[in-house]
């Protein structure tokens, strides 16, 4: 393999079989990572594409630094997070697009949107109004089913703060779920 291998000690075949180990690892985390990225980044697939794409590059390109003893997912969710935060910072000030797709996905073949879809809508637009903070805790353990722990971890926060911006962003959602399902109707028989 190259001199890095060699330096660390490493005979050719070792770090071939190192590298082929650490590529498994991160493969197997694409579609958690692809499910995040677009959550965080509500309806605009491509630069969520784009976000996981820099993030498989960096991990990739900065294998060396993931300690064999740690979390591979956290590491991983830690380098999305932190593309994502310089992301935020950049996109801030620059000008705003609209994804043209998203609006069609959920449209059955008659034109008819599905109760599902609607309920998935009304969710994405409920997880939409949460501030970054409560909206990145509340898909970290809630779509991605990480512990509090790893949450604290990739975010680079204390536990506390997970859990006070876990229970803020899911009061949250309660209220404004409930307020766009409105009144429930009973079916009479």
């Amino acid at each position: 393999m190259g001199r890095s291998d060699h330096r660390r000690g490493l005979a050719p075949r070792q770090g071939v079989n190192q590298l082929h180990h650490l590529e498994q690892l991160i493969v197997e985390q694409i579609p958690r990572l692809r499910r995040y990225a677009r959550a965080l980044i509500r309806g605009d697939h491509s630069r969520a594409d784009d976000l996981v794409q820099d993030c498989l590059e960096r991990a990739w390109t900065r294998w060396h630094l993931w300690r064999r003893d740690s979390d591979m997912r956290a590491w991983l969710f830690t380098i999305m997070h932190n593309l994502y935060v310089n992301d935020l910072r950049r996109y801030r000030d620059g000008p705003s697009f609209v994804s043209l797709d998203s609006e069609h996905d959920n449209i059955a073949l008659d034109g008819t949107r599905t109760e599902e879809s609607l309920v998935l809508d009304d969710l994405h637009a409920a997880i939409g109004t949460l501030s970054p903070e409560q909206r990145e805790v509340v898909l970290l353990v809630s779509l991605e089913g990480m512990r509090y722990e790893q949450v604290a971890e990739v975010l680079a926060i204390p536990l506390g703060t997970v859990m006070s911006r876990l229970s803020r962003g899911r009061q949250q959602l309660r209220t404004l779920l409930s307020e766009a399902r409105g009144p429930r109707m009973r079916r009479v028989k």
